[in-house]
């Protein structure tokens, strides 16, 4: 499905999966508001819907869209290149999921469906943006969400921190594999932030994950911080672009004292439960 609100033809437009809340709303809202044609997409519609009530000035459009099924991707980015004017810029990669707790007692389907969403949904959605963004370029972008979760290893978050290791490795053989064609590959590796990924109850608990994050003294960013570094990433010329201050400590702190932070995670039993 597509709902556009169109007001003339944008200089550059931005295709966003994950739009209906959190990350994906609210770099949304920030494109939009700097002149972008933005392209809203996930499987929420209602959320969308939100998400396009917050646009002012009518330039965004909204596609159902399961990152899961590679058809489902081909047909949502034909349906925003035309909405858009025939371009795309840049291609956000952001939908994902978050489950934890210790991996032996993680159920298959939960599992099975996070690879499918963090991993596949990616690699899917990079096969099918490639055409457009080639197109575009030089200049065009694949921005992916990958996360601290894919800078470091955590207890009780084995299976989506594979996910988002996988993600990074994705980023950075894509960064050379696209070279030639003018396309820019990156990474977006944000903390905690504040979206609904920590905010469900945790099992065996009356608290949701932001709370026992705050209760154990971890920083959780509000996501009105992310839109800022999602702008630099899109003009700048890094690989990796991290989000908040605990996101750039541990980043430091695996490049040069990967010892001390093997200990400090070994010290921290199985964790937050996403």
């Amino acid at each position: 499905m597509s709902t556009e609100t169109s007001v003339g033809e944008p200089t550059r437009s931005i295709f966003i999966t994950g739009g209906a809340s959190g990350i994906g709303r609210a770099v949304a809202v920030f494109f939009a508001a700097r002149g972008w044609f933005v392209g809203i997409a996930d499987v929420n519609e209602a959320g969308m819907a939100e998400t396009l009530s917050m646009i002012t000035g009518g330039r965004a459009s909204t596609h159902t869209l399961d990152v899961r099924f590679r058809d489902q991707w081909d047909k949502a980015l034909a349906d925003f290149a035309k909405a858009a004017g025939g371009r795309i810029d840049v291609v956000f990669n952001n939908a994902g999921i978050g489950d934890g707790g210790p991996l032996v007692d993680q159920d298959e389907d939960e599992l099975t469906r996070m690879l499918d969403i963090n991993m596949k949904g990616v690699i899917f959605g990079a096969q099918a943006s490639h055409r457009y963004l080639a197109e575009t370029a030089p200049g065009s972008v694949l921005l992916n969400t990958a996360s601290l979760a894919g800078i470091i290893g955590a207890p009780g978050l084995a299976a989506y921190c594979a996910t988002k290791w996988g993600v990074r490795g994705l980023t950075e053989s894509l960064d050379a594999e696209w070279a030639d064609d003018g396309i820019k590959v990156a990474a977006l590796c944000p903390g905690f932030i504040d979206t609904p990924i920590i905010g469900k109850i945790q099992e065996d608990s009356n608290q949701t994950a932001k709370e026992t994050l705050i209760e154990a003294g971890v920083e959780v960013s509000s996501v009105d911080i992310v839109p800022g570094v999602v702008w630099q990433a899109v003009h700048g010329d890094d690989l990796h672009y991290t989000v908040g201050k605990m996101a750039k400590r541990m980043r430091r702190l695996k490049r040069w004292m990967p010892g001390l932070l093997r200990k400090e995670m070994r010290s921290q039993g199985v964790g937050v439960e996403l």
